[in-house]
């Protein structure tokens, strides 16, 4: 009988473990593939991300370092530089590998190569079964990301606005020309992919590019869409695409059923703008382990779960929300919405202040009906 059982071994589950092991849980983490393994991600670790973990990131895995974004709208572009690190851009299979060891190194249990294929929760346990055994545990936490179909025994499936489809594909190219093109910034390109938009990552030795909408229902043809994307840049010859389904944030989920968890993108905490869901899949991974410790530790009755619902809302529930809202305002009204971006630098400035999480998406649109209202009046006293 295990204290906690974590399905799923990506940044969430690898978070959830670390803090189980270091809380001196009886952990067992189990992943259905083997590790290194591929991940499609544009891969920018934020300074938000970062600020999470208890460890510091080996200066070999950072790969660049941003501190701005060039934006594209149709024909029009911006870059803009702030003072302080943004984010930096990692490769997935190796952020994840060490996030793993981490985990790891405190001590649980893990099985790699073991599908779960079905969770059964009992009166004082939940029975999780894999293709090899079954095993027992007082919790578990699904953090299985955007896949499969564990999550349902907690959740809805999402409807096709909440739910976005990405696609990217990685391009070999040396250094110097990468650097010739994004010094330290990322490119994002707006308009090219309904409610999302295009992007290209400044890796080592080689660009992430990709396109991908936050809402399904806005994106009839992703690999066309992806594919015009490239041409676009000059990117020719033929690409392998590889896809993943991202949950657009902000919609309301259940993320908690009986002695059930869930975090990271299998709960739904995923920025429905940026598309960025690594902060939310650490945190909330934390945030559960950290909950169910406390639980066992008071031998309290399951409706101290209810704190991780609590804890969610309070770090991130709104901010999601209002990414959600944002998101909607600037792709229902693109023309005026990206145009003002990128000739507005206070605008921009802000927007960048949301990434490193310094502001909320709140404070940004607070600000831009302020400062839209305000440039209003001026312009009728003028007339006047």
């Amino acid at each position: 009988m295990y204290d906690l059982i974590i399905v799923g071994g990506g940044p969430s589950g690898s978070s959830a473990g670390r803090i189980a092991g270091i809380k001196g849980l009886k952990t067992l983490l189990l992943e259905k593939e083997d590790f290194p393994r591929y991940k499609p991600c544009g891969g920018a670790l934020s300074e938000h991300a970062i600020s999470y973990l208890d460890f510091e990131l080996p200066e070999s895995m950072i790969e660049k370092e941003i501190f701005g974004g060039r934006i594209r709208f149709h024909d029009n572009s911006i870059d803009h530089y702030k003072d302080q690190r943004l984010s930096v851009i990692v490769t997935r299979s190796i952020f994840d590998s060490y996030l793993l060891e981490k985990a790891r190194e405190t001590g649980i249990d893990f099985r790699l190569n073991e599908k779960v294929t079905d969770i059964t929760q009992k009166k004082a346990y939940v029975c999780v079964k894999s293709r090899n055994t079954v095993y027992r545990s007082r919790f578990v936490i699904i953090a299985t990301g955007s896949q499969g179909s564990l999550k349902h025994l907690v959740r809805r499936p999402d409807g096709k606005e909440e739910y976005g489809v990405c696609l990217v594909t990685e391009i070999e190219e040396n250094d110097e020309k990468i650097d010739q093109y994004l010094k330290n910034i990322i490119e994002m390109q707006f308009g090219v992919s309904g409610a999302g938009y295009g992007w290209i990552f400044p890796h080592r030795g080689y660009y992430s590019v990709g396109a991908g909408s936050v809402m399904a229902d806005h994106l009839d043809n992703p690999k066309k869409a992806v594919k015009d994307y490239l041409r676009f840049n000059g990117f020719t010859g033929e690409h392998k695409l590889n896809g993943h389904v991202i949950p657009c944030g902000g919609y309301k989920r259940e993320i908690l059923r009986g002695r059930i968890l869930l975090s990271g993108d299998a709960a739904g905490f995923v920025d429905a703008f940026t598309g960025e869901g690594l902060a939310y899949a650490i945190r909330s991974g934390q945030l559960a382990s950290d909950v169910i410790a406390e639980l066992i530790g008071k031998r309290s009755d399951l409706s101290e779960l209810e704190d991780y619902k609590k804890r969610c809302n309070s770090e991130f529930g709104e901010h999601l929300r209002y990414s959600l809202f944002f998101s909607k305002i600037m792709h229902y009204f693109p023309e005026r919405s990206f145009n003002a971006f990128i000739n507005d630098t206070e605008i921009l400035d802000s927007f960048f202040d949301v990434v490193a999480f310094k502001k909320t998406y709140k404070d940004l649109i607070k600000w831009i009906v302020y400062n839209f209202k305000l440039a209003w009046l001026k312009k009728n006293d003028y007339n006047e």
